[in-house]
């Protein structure tokens, strides 16, 4: 068997340092869309869950404001439609707020 050059060599661990870059990254994109998808799950519960209506509120309150210039595609607001635009029993409250019968 004959031995491989220092050039081979050379070669052949960058081969695997690619390969192991490539896992490391995609180890990285599976744990990022993982912490995305348990944040979502957790605001979706909050915003239905009537045990936090305060903390409902308030978080609604700050998805409105600071959802829409964040969402650039007609797609993606369209999935959020049912967040972004105040339920009934909001403008009811804000209105008796206000005075407003």
């Amino acid at each position: 068997m004959a031995r491989k050059t220092i050039e081979e060599r050379l070669a052949q661990l960058e081969a695997q340092k690619k390969a192991l870059q490539a896992r490391l990254t995609k180890q990285e994109r599976a744990a990022d869309t993982r912490r995305k998808v348990l944040l979502g799950a957790f605001i979706l519960d909050r915003l239905t869950n009537d045990g936090h209506e305060e903390f409902s509120r308030r978080l609604a309150d700050c998805l409105r404001r600071e959802l829409p210039p964040f969402l650039t595609r007609d797609a993606d607001k369209a999935l959020f439609a049912d967040i972004l635009q105040p339920s009934c029993a909001a403008v009811n409250n804000a209105s008796n707020r206000n005075g407003a019968p």
